[in-house]
């Protein structure tokens, strides 16, 4: 049944589908050298379904904004939604990125280009001080007076976008001009990247196991060395150093595979979008390490097969976003999930 007030629903967490299509869009950009125009064209079509989502996502966010306002103060004080705040600049620094990918760095477009990207790089920063923020506030009591509330609910793979997803910011500030301020915001995304992923192993098996529906957003653990990969090959680190990252980003998604049986008979929801940049991020890595100029070992054959089951996915989640929309499935109350001690 659809719910009286949809919008009440449309959570911050909602921009991961702008993640996921210029994620996309940024793979397909790179496959130019192995696919030639088609995948350039292919890239420009989902550059602007990328920019359309978005625009769409926040004028419907203002709306709710100024209509429900509760609804997005209960979004910033959940203890996970309100780390998908930080979905809102990252998307404005991938569609900078996609405008850089695909327009370059001169014409009339640029201007625009560098809004996004400043709005993004800072809005992100304000993301990341007030998310850790919320480690340094004053201890609230737990209900029925059992002590001051635990933090450790809050420690999800989803905090990677407000803490580590500084690392996208040099992706497109460096072509626009802005190394220096990108490499500073890259070098905090980086330092707190093993510190989250501490936490994360921490939580699994010291204290609580993640509810079953936040199961895709274990793949967000692909993205920060699939990214940094990016970074460092874009900074013309050594090859390599871009090997290594481009390494342990292969590993967390073979490790992460066995979940995708248990995350396929779950009802499908927006935390499903989860696997959508991680996959695009390593895929992009993937094909450019790929290029026979670099002479790495990494095959072309496993470079289009990503881009492929990379593409399958995002359509998978595009059709399945339109049907949960059409039949309200989507834009309705979360089920509560207990969380119980390990």
């Amino acid at each position: 049944m659809s719910s009286p007030t949809p919008l009440k629903f449309l959570m911050p967490g909602w921009f991961a589908t702008v993640m996921g299509v210029a994620g996309l869009t940024l793979a397909w950009n790179a496959a130019q050298g192995l696919l030639g125009d088609m995948a350039g064209a292919l890239s420009l079509v989902m550059g602007v379904l990328a920019f359309g989502v978005f625009a769409v996502l926040a004028l419907a966010s203002l709306l709710r904004w100024q209509r429900l306002a509760a609804a997005l103060e209960d979004d910033l004080k959940h203890p996970v939604r309100h780390a998908f705040i930080a979905a809102v600049p990252v998307s404005l620094l991938l569609l900078a990125t996609v405008g850089v990918a695909l327009g370059g760095v001169t014409g009339p477009l640029v201007p625009l280009w560098q809004t996004l990207w400043w709005a993004g790089s800072l809005g992100q920063l304000w993301a990341t001080v007030w998310v850790l923020g919320r480690w340094l506030a004053p201890a609230t009591a737990a209900p029925a007076g059992q002590g001051p509330a635990s933090l450790w609910p809050s420690v999800t793979p989803v905090l990677l976008i407000p803490v580590v997803g500084n690392v996208v910011v040099p992706l497109a500030g460096q072509p626009l001009g802005h190394g220096l301020w990108s490499a500073a915001q890259f070098g905090i995304g980086a330092f707190l990247w093993p510190i989250v992923l501490a936490l994360l192993l921490a939580r699994r098996l010291a204290h609580s196991p993640l509810p079953e529906r936040l199961l895709p957003a274990w793949f967000i653990t692909v993205a920060p060395p699939a990214v940094i990969g990016l970074v460092m090959q874009q900074m013309q680190a050594s090859p390599a150093l871009v090997l290594g990252l481009w390494g342990v980003a292969l590993f967390f998604l073979l490790w992460l595979l066995p979940l995708v049986r248990r995350i396929a008979v779950q009802p499908f929801s927006v935390a499903f979008w989860g696997l959508s940049f991680p996959l695009a991020a390593l895929t992009t890595l993937t094909l450019r390490l790929a290029d026979p100029a670099l002479g790495m070992p990494v095959p072309s054959t496993l470079a289009v097969l990503l881009l492929a089951i990379t593409s399958i996915v995002v359509l998978w989640l595009c059709f399945a976003t339109v049907r949960g929309l059409r039949d309200g499935s989507l834009l309705a109350p979360e089920p509560v999930a207990a969380i119980q001690p390990a």
